[in-house]
């Protein structure tokens, strides 16, 4: 689970700053205004980190990735070269939970923190350097990291680590020669390492921070009328939410798993979607079955009231379709997991966006994921506010207003700007930006102006 993030020169972006993260974090601003570089930046990383070419620095898309950004000529802020990207990432720990089944006593967080920086000079893209430090649960500190000595074909990197607690102190340092640069954050594979650590283990937990990471994008599929799924088990909705349906008839595989609670049974992701579209005000009923006995053909069938006939997805309003993926997603993916939402309001009513908050809050609730999304939604963040503000109220529906982050985004001189929004504990934001959501008082007190004169002139 991702705690902070800083990032330097990408895009509009000359510096964010610390970015905290929490159960719920979200970027709120103008179109163009880097709210979306944000999520990008993260999606780059995880396409590096599961691409198969060891020796790509960095993965900058392509037609079948998360994100394409171009080359890194484009990326880089105000496209200067030469130029470096800077950024740090402090994560949790995701062996964290693991620790904790067995010593319940313990009230630590192993907190991983990772920095590099990788430069670009004349198309040549070079990894700098690149460094992790974690305390472990004996509060003890581990560190290891990677920098570069020379330049050329011919790499050679020092590669350093150090072990202390209070007792003792180990520092080594290794050096490889002539080892190709890999990823942003991979140690050579020509280099011997000694010491009380594996080196690798670093490695191995970033990449599991990645593989827990989902996305989806606000461009989503057209429904269909059928739908195949061979029985294969995937492992998202995809990028379009195109596999949503493929999820909810893998999860059947899984059999009941959102916990409702002590002294309820347990639902089934299929069971848990259909409430909530049916919470929403979207449908009455939601089915997923073959067309016929054995066969690999799906359709979707829709009651959108009680009295009514079943149709198909395709025949019900297009925001069924659109919410469909969000929902899947968030109760699908194991949990722990950090779900990326662009948009997840779109082509929704008011009051659906509205819904969308209370979804969230049950996921976080329920499934221990955290949520990144950025949104226009002032609906969306009024029904969260009203939801920290409950607290003590409806238990089922509160939300500690510490869980959130919320970050507006604006323009200044070209550069983007981040503004952390301080919430208190009633859900009121201290320092609202101005323009944030457009000027409605503003918009109502011009209306009533010019009515009041056009009475005027007529009379």
């Amino acid at each position: 689970m991702l705690e902070r993030l800083r990032i330097q020169n990408f895009k509009s972006w000359q510096d964010t700053g610390d970015m905290a993260f929490g159960s719920l974090t979200g970027f709120f601003g103008t179109n163009s205004s880097g709210k979306s570089s944000i999520l990008q930046f993260l999606l780059m990383l995880k396409q590096t980190v599961e691409s198969s070419d060891r020796s790509r620095v960095l993965h900058l898309g392509d037609d079948k990735s998360y994100v394409d950004l171009g080359t890194t000529y484009d990326i880089l802020h105000n496209h200067e070269d030469p130029s470096t990207l800077g950024f740090t990432l402090a994560y949790r720990d995701s062996h964290y939970e693991h620790h904790l089944e067995y010593n319940s006593s313990l009230n630590y967080k192993s907190i991983i923190e990772f920095t590099a920086l990788i430069a670009r000079n004349d198309d040549n893209v070079q990894l700098l350097s690149f460094d992790y430090a974690k305390k472990d649960l004996t509060g003890g500190i581990r560190k290891a990291g990677v920098k570069l000595l020379n330049a050329g074909n011919d790499i050679s990197k020092s590669i350093y680590e150090d072990y202390s607690t209070d007792s003792r102190e180990h520092k080594q340092n290794i050096v490889s020669q002539k080892d190709p640069a890999g990823k942003f954050y991979a140690f050579p594979r020509f280099a011997t390492y000694k010491g009380i650590f594996s080196v690798i283990d670093f490695e191995l937990e970033l990449e599991s921070l990645f593989a827990g990471t989902y996305y989806l994008g606000p461009l989503r599929e057209y429904p269909s009328r059928l739908y195949v799924w061979a029985g294969e088990q995937t492992q998202s909705v995809g990028n379009r939410g195109e596999r949503a349906v493929a999820a909810l008839l893998s999860s059947r595989n899984q059999g009941p798993t959102i916990d409702m609670g002590e002294g309820q049974p347990k639902r089934t992701v299929e069971e848990h979607v259909a409430h909530w579209l049916k919470e929403l005000g979207l449908i009455y009923s939601f089915k997923v079955q073959p067309i016929a006995p054995n066969r690999k053909e799906y359709e979707v069938r829709i009651q959108r009231t009680a009295e009514s006939a079943s149709v198909f997805l395709t025949d019900v309003g297009f925001g069924v379709s659109q919410i469909l993926p969000v929902l899947v997603l968030l109760f699908y993916v194991p949990e722990g997991s950090t779900v990326i939402l662009e948009q997840p309001e779109i082509h929704l009513h008011p009051a659906v966006q509205a819904g969308l908050a209370d979804v969230f809050i049950d996921a976080i609730k329920r499934r221990k994921v955290q949520i990144i999304l950025e949104s226009h939604s002032e609906h969306l963040l009024q029904r969260l506010q009203l939801r920290m503000a409950e607290k003590g109220l409806n238990p089922e529906k509160e939300f500690d207003f510490n869980q959130a982050k919320l970050y507006f985004t604006s323009i200044e001189e070209g550069k983007s700007k981040l503004t952390p929004l301080q919430l208190d504990e009633y859900g009121n934001i201290n320092n609202w930006p101005e323009g944030f959501f457009g000027d409605t008082f503003g918009e109502a007190a011009a209306m009533l102006r010019a009515e009041m004169q056009r009475k005027m002139q007529a009379q």
